[in-house]
């Protein structure tokens, strides 16, 4: 599918009467002529489209989509399902590039996401970088959200009683010296929060400690940090990737040195753990200069932890920077349905790994 303008993440909902629904955003920084002083403007869309997702991927037809709803917003950097309970329609948040969080909720009757309410972290020359819900763990209806932002700082969004936004600005800290590219939560303990960048230093935060300082700092790496991710399975594991091509698994207990790390090619941009607990051996990663990969790690000696990692399934179907991908949270029984996008070629495509 072509995304139009540069496509940059995509995600699937995770809500069991939604699974179907996908959106990706993008991010288009508007040419200007020679003679104008102004500064560019970002813009972008959140596409929403609904996945034909067949029960038997391997005897059926191949999975495809169809728009269904284009929502104009500043340009797109980041976006999120709120994990909360069934019983209430899926939320999406979605980090712009003028400093807003913006949330939609999906209304089945109308088949679209309608406007939420939206809350300014930052001036609007500040990117909000990236941005996780503190819910995927436990379902509440009243989760947080932890957002980077590109002057260096973390903020914290929480929800607030009787006020009309639905969430409120409770925390903001300068956490790196250069662009935090992501901040996530453990989400197991959900006072906790990982933040990595430009100043090629990962570091941990502890809501209940202040944030005068981080809880630990990890300087051993030699270029960027780019993504984070806490096991939805496996308590104290994270899944760290760098722009030097390498994901790196840390256990919470001992953040200096990674449990186990694998070269995967290209800087890794995103990382994804297998929704299901039968495959939370499986990490999918968008590996920017070399497509997207299902990396596989082994389960190490006493079934605790992890082992060295093996890539198990790659798709090079895209000609330019990988950057988004998401699993289905659909069950099939066997291979999972993928998305992922790309962004000079402005491409969205569906597979199985």
């Amino acid at each position: 599918m072509d995304t139009i303008f540069p496509a940059d993440t995509v995600e699937f909902c995770p809500h069991p009467a939604a699974q179907d629904l996908l959106i990706c955003g993008t991010y288009n920084l508007e040419k200007t002529s020679p003679e104008t002083t102004s500064p560019q403007k970002r813009r972008g869309q959140c596409l929403v489209l609904k996945a034909t997702l067949p029960q038997h991927p391997f005897l059926l037809h191949p999975c495809c989509s169809r728009q269904i709803q284009a929502i104009d917003l500043p340009a797109v950097l980041d976006m999120k399902w709120c994990h909360r309970s069934f019983s209430v329609p899926p939320l999406l948040g979605v980090a712009d590039s003028e400093g807003n969080i913006s949330l939609h909720e999906w209304q089945e009757s109308e088949s679209q996401l309608q406007s939420h309410s939206s809350i300014s972290c930052a001036p609007s020359d500040v990117l909000c970088l990236s941005l996780d819900w503190s819910t995927r763990r436990n379902n509440s209806d009243a989760g947080s959200l932890v957002v980077s932002l590109s002057n260096g700082s973390l903020c914290i969004l929480s929800a607030s009683q009787g006020s009309t936004s639905g969430l409120a600005v409770t925390d903001t800290w300068h956490a790196h010296d250069y662009e935090p590219w992501i901040a996530a939560w453990d989400y197991w303990d959900t006072c906790v929060i990982l933040s990595g960048g430009d100043d090629l230093k990962l570091k941990g935060w502890d809501t209940r400690q202040g944030f005068s300082q981080p809880i630990f700092t990890n300087k051993r790496f030699d270029a960027g940090i780019t993504t984070i991710q806490s096991h939805p399975h496996v308590e104290n594991v994270f899944a760290v990737g760098s722009y030097d091509n390498t994901v790196r698994l840390f256990d919470k207990r001992k953040m200096l040195v990674p449990v186990t790390q694998v070269d995967v090619g290209g800087g890794a941009w995103r990382v994804k753990w297998h929704p299901a607990a039968s495959r939370k051996n499986d990490l999918l990663v968008a590996c920017m200069h070399d497509g997207f990969k299902v990396v596989r790690f082994a389960t190490d000696a006493d079934g605790a932890g992890f082992g060295g990692g093996e890539v198990v399934k790659r798709f090079d179907s895209h000609t330019s920077l990988a950057y988004g991908v998401d699993w289905s949270f659909a069950d099939t029984g066997g291979e999972s349905f993928i998305a992922s996008c790309s962004f000079y070629d402005h491409s969205l495509h569906l597979w199985t790994g």
